[in-house]
């Protein structure tokens, strides 16, 4: 008798603890609809580039920051959409540090702001992937970080043409700041976490934008670029990329669809007339992980 009482009784209390859990996580659900409803309602539309708020930061490579270029409620949006689309996909919304979300969906804000980010850059939306957002949490000193949390999927969507990072939260305590070290002039200050500028510092609104390749379309190898760990608080970021080719489901085919010798861009015949096929052949020609854009006009096919 005393064996019964004590499996009803644990039955019970397994009972309870399973039910608050569902409770919490529906009132957690409720609470984050909410806060996208309330933000949609709330937040003014505006799709206008205000260049006075873009400074020039590096010519070498070409570096900008815009100041202001997202307001406090759409940063909040973003936020809440990737918890979101987090949830719905794994089934919770707990986000773990370096873990990207991708906001591949229809809203009507992201499409406003993912449209604004095409203005500023002056390049299609159709040559981007979704926005991506990520969150920081306290990270180990003494490394510089890269903002590509899979450099193998990024390689192979093409030749990355742009980056856009979006600041969604307010400076972390410490780190969390973009560097350039192969910048030129070369500079403390782009190369060392511990010298940076306050101009590079995560702040809550602002945008950074810089090109990986040359307006000629090659390589620029001072675009290189790296992340200050995250010392203390919590950093959240968004990152739009841009390539030289449109995106077709979700990435850049590396394989012809078809066998015959084209080019993919109206640019090529003059881009091989100035010898880029020489001085820029993963791009112009291709590579085992990457169909050329101007095979015909190098002669390659």
């Amino acid at each position: 008798m005393t064996s019964i009482s004590l499996l009803h009784a644990l039955f019970v209390f397994f009972f309870l603890i399973a039910t608050s859990l569902t409770e919490s996580r529906k009132e957690l659900r409720s609470k984050q609809e909410t806060a996208l409803q309330m933000l949609e309602h709330s937040i003014h539309y505006s799709n206008r580039i205000n260049p006075s708020r873009v400074v020039q930061i590096s010519w070498q490579p070409r570096v900008f920051l815009y100041k202001g270029f997202l307001s406090d409620k759409e940063c909040d949006y973003l936020v809440s959409l990737a918890y979101a689309v987090k949830e719905k996909s794994s089934g919770n919304g707990g986000f773990s540090e370096g873990v990207e979300t991708f906001l591949d969906i229809e809203d009507d804000i992201l499409a406003r702001i993912e449209e604004r980010l095409s203005l500023w850059a002056f390049l299609p939306k159709e040559y981007s992937k979704p926005l991506q957002v990520m969150h920081y949490g306290p990270e180990p000193n003494g490394r510089n970080l890269d903002y590509f949390t899979n450099k193998t999927q990024l390689e192979l969507s093409g030749p990355l043409m742009a980056t856009i990072v979006l600041y969604l939260s307010n400076a972390a305590t410490q780190g969390g700041q973009i560097l350039f070290p192969e910048s030129v002039p070369r500079s403390s200050s782009w190369s060392s976490c511990s010298n940076s500028s306050n101009i590079l510092q995560p702040v809550k609104g602002n945008a950074i934008l810089f090109f990986s390749l040359h307006p000629s379309a090659s390589p620029d190898k001072n675009s290189f670029h790296a992340r200050c760990p995250v010392l203390e608080g919590n950093m959240w970021s968004a990152i739009k990329y841009f390539y030289a080719k449109p995106i077709s489901s979700g990435e850049v085919s590396a394989i012809s669809d078809g066998g015959e010798c084209t080019d993919e861009d109206d640019n090529c015949p003059a881009w091989a007339a100035m010898g880029e096929c020489q001085r820029n052949p993963v791009f112009m020609i291709g590579s085992p992980d990457y169909y050329g854009t101007c095979r015909k006009s190098c002669n390659a096919c």
